[in-house]
């Protein structure tokens, strides 16, 4: 845990436009001073998906200022040491990633690509509101975990199930 008692959380995708920025706003809302959420991407695209801003605008959360990064910037010297690293795209789950400092804890958190989705603006605006509403239950079961007070591998196992909920993109969902 850093050392204002907050628990850094890095959400990982492999363009950070969509997935991980829905993540890193929802949890900095739903964390309320508990958790700091950041993300970041393999090969970031540099913009922010439209449909992720409003998707955010339209639930209530904060849609600006967030950037569409490398996470070689969370690996490098002087960076905000993590606690948990939660990648949201399958594709990042399976690249190697950088060492982070300090062991955080990981898991893969797989949510289909809401910015694939073709057709109407109403099929993309649900694709959108889909993924964000379980990146939410997601992100509600986490700031619920008594972190403090389990040990690493009982929060690892949690943390895989929290994975495996309902929107899950994993071969090996929980049966």
């Amino acid at each position: 845990m850093s050392d204002n008692g907050v628990y850094n959380v890095l959400f990982l995708c492999t363009g950070n436009s969509s997935r991980s920025i829905m993540a890193e706003s929802i949890l900095n809302t739903e964390g309320k001073g508990r958790f700091r959420a950041f993300s970041a991407g393999s090969s970031p695209k540099g913009d922010i998906n439209p449909w992720a801003v409003k998707t955010l605008e339209a639930l209530g959360y904060p849609s600006s200022g967030f950037s569409s990064k490398s996470w070689d910037v969370f690996a490098e010297p002087g960076a905000p040491p993590m606690d948990f690293i939660i990648t949201v795209c399958d594709d990042a789950a399976g690249e190697v990633c950088p060492i982070w400092p300090g062991h955080p804890a990981s898991s893969h958190w797989g949510i289909e690509d809401p910015s694939t989705v073709e057709g109407t603006d109403v099929e993309k605006a649900r694709a959108f509101a889909q993924a964000a509403r379980y990146l939410k239950n997601r992100i509600m079961l986490l700031v619920n975990l008594p972190i403090a007070s389990i040990d690493r591998l009982a929060l690892e196992k949690h943390l895989k199930e929290i994975g495996q909920m309902e929107g899950s993109t994993s071969s090996a969902k929980a049966g």
